[in-house]
């Protein structure tokens, strides 16, 4: 399979960037996401990458006939709440090897704040950040960099905004960083 997602992102046109780190454990963040197809792309990439994953995606797909399709994808329902992130810390206690995958905005719209439940996830785990992204502009996916959570979350945040300032959604009206770095773009 590894072969294949690699050959079909190659023939659509698409430039792999960066290792995937020799980690076992991760949470990895995954943007921008503005298009249905960052998925597409994001689930072909993660597929060359030989790695055991699992998408964080919202619990209203989880319905007939959608959730069997999810559920095949890798994917588990995403609910709001303190006691969702504690299960994904539990979660990672349960596998040898097992990074989750999501997109800090939240959702396709736009927004000027990221969920901080990635940064709670890899905090409570005990395991690093992986900063994926997709760039149409340049058509390229792939890694950015690791971050290790630091005890104070403005520090991971501003980590994480360097890594994507210049990133090109396929929707660019669409992605905004969120508004706790601004110090970095200032």
């Amino acid at each position: 399979m590894k072969t294949l997602s690699e050959y079909t992102l190659i023939i659509l046109g698409w430039k792999i960037k960066g290792e995937f780190p020799d980690i076992k454990k991760s949470v990895i963040i995954f943007a921008p996401h503005t298009s249905y197809w960052d998925g597409f792309y994001g689930k072909l990439y993660l597929q060359h990458t030989n790695i055991n994953y699992k998408f964080l995606s919202k619990k209203e797909f989880f319905k007939f006939p959608l959730k069997y399709f999810f559920k095949a994808f890798g994917s588990i329902p995403v609910y709001k709440n303190k006691e969702f992130i504690n299960q994904i810390v539990e979660l990672f206690s349960t596998y040898k090897e097992l990074h989750i995958v999501l997109s800090p905005e939240g959702h396709l719209a736009r927004t000027d704040h990221w969920t901080k439940g990635f940064y709670y996830m890899a905090n409570g785990a005990q395991v690093p950040i992986v900063a994926g992204f997709i760039d149409y502009k340049k058509k390229e996916i792939g890694i950015k960099g690791v971050i290790h959570p630091a005890e104070c979350i403005e520090d991971t945040f501003n980590k994480v905004g360097k890594m994507y300032m210049h990133v090109n959604a396929k929707y660019p009206e669409k992605f905004v960083l969120d508004k706790r770095y601004s110090k970095v773009l200032n």
